[in-house]
């Protein structure tokens, strides 16, 4: 996870320089903080998501500032330290420049440099969109399985000389499909995850164990493969489960709303606790299929009670009525969505003001 080298980028010319147009940020939400400074020099450590706070009253409007596309939402520039961003007050837009180059390259013009891409060191140097140590454990291993996908992945049944514990290095032998893969990750089922909607089971929790590797193909009348575990992060045993591993996971997408007006539940916090706090991992009901995609960012609201108005007259008795009414939603921080699949998500904890609950709303600014 340390070492971040992007096979096949498509590189954009560095220094592309772009005419503003107001109509590319009309959106009323997407405004600058009144003390927001003037510029803003990237050093390590930065993120998008920091250096979005500091000028925008919504880290998720850094797109609608820098008048990105949909693509380049999904495949962004890389922003490197050394540069710095500055804010172009009078056409409502940041841009991008070197030290001691921002002048020579139409500041104050109107114009704005696309962030840059480099050859050198592709990746490696450039600034994340938020902290990956909150979220790197999070990156690679499988966290949830659909039913479909829990049926169908491979088993250990069995390991030399009737061990029923495995550990690294050690031979194991399994059943199942491999699709043609050789390399795979071990996971156990958890607890189903269902939505606090419908209460119907729409994934499980898989518990990460290690990594294993294909030594030699199921062949003749046997079809049991043989394995070698590469890798235990915790104690195996017969009836575990094998997923492919997934590629190098791209980290540099850009905080920005949804394509269309979302509205979900928490389904669960990490670690099958019930309150979550700041920079804590969550997941939502919602995934891919319900146009959520990686840097979507939703605000965090307490989900509002149903109550009985026992405020209300009733006839000659006066009060003692029993209409149901719904309480507000009320809004209390915000999420960024890193990891998707098709029917749920996992997101970061940004900031908060209250504690994050099971049950609670995750939805598209308004």
């Amino acid at each position: 996870m340390k070492n971040f080298n992007i096979v096949g980028l498509v590189l954009a010319v560095a220094g592309a320089i772009s005419t503003f147009s107001p109509a590319q940020a009309a959106d009323p939400r997407c405004q600058f903080k009144a003390e927001a400074p003037d510029q803003h020099t990237v050093v390590r450590g930065d993120t998008l998501w920091g250096i979005s706070g500091k000028f925008l009253q919504h880290p998720w409007c850094w797109p609608e500032v820098w008048g990105m596309n949909r693509e380049e939402i999904r495949n962004p520039h890389w922003i490197y330290p050394g540069q710095i961003v500055y804010l172009d007050r009078a056409a409502g837009r940041l841009r991008l420049g070197k030290t001691g180059l921002a002048t020579d390259q139409g500041a104050g013009s109107g114009m704005h440099l696309s962030p840059q891409v480099r050859m050198e060191g592709l990746g490696k140097d450039a600034i994340r969109s938020i902290p990956t140590q909150d979220i790197e454990p999070f990156l690679s291993h499988p966290l949830v399985v659909d039913e479909t996908e829990l049926a169908s992945a491979p088993r250990i049944i069995a390991a030399d000389e009737g061990r029923v514990i495995m550990g690294k290095d050690d031979r194991t032998y399994v059943r199942g499909n491999l699709q043609n893969g050789t390399s795979f990750q071990i996971f156990r089922p958890g607890q189903p995850l269902r939505d606090p909607e419908t209460k119907a089971v729409i994934a499980y929790e898989a518990y990460y164990l290690g990594t294993t590797k294909l030594t030699r193909e199921a062949s003749g009348n046997s079809d049991v493969h043989t394995f070698k575990i590469a890798s235990a992060k915790e104690e195996i045993s017969v009836g575990d489960r094998l997923k492919p591993a997934p590629p190098t996971p791209l980290i540099n997408y850009v905080p920005h709303q949804a394509e269309t007006p979302v509205k979900a539940r928490i389904v669960s916090v990490y670690g099958g606790v019930s309150y979550a706090g700041q920079n804590q991992v969550v997941s939502i009901n919602r995934g891919s299929a319900h146009g959520i995609d990686l840097g979507t960012v939703l605000d965090l609201y307490r989900h509002g009670q149903t109550i009985t108005d026992r405020t209300e007259k009733k006839g000659m008795l006066g009060f003692g009525g029993g209409t149901q009414v719904k309480l507000p939603d009320e809004q209390y921080g915000t999420l960024f969505i890193f990891r998707v699949f098709k029917n749920i998500s996992y997101g970061l904890v940004m900031q908060v003001t209250d504690t994050v609950r099971v049950g609670d709303v995750a939805k598209s600014s308004d």
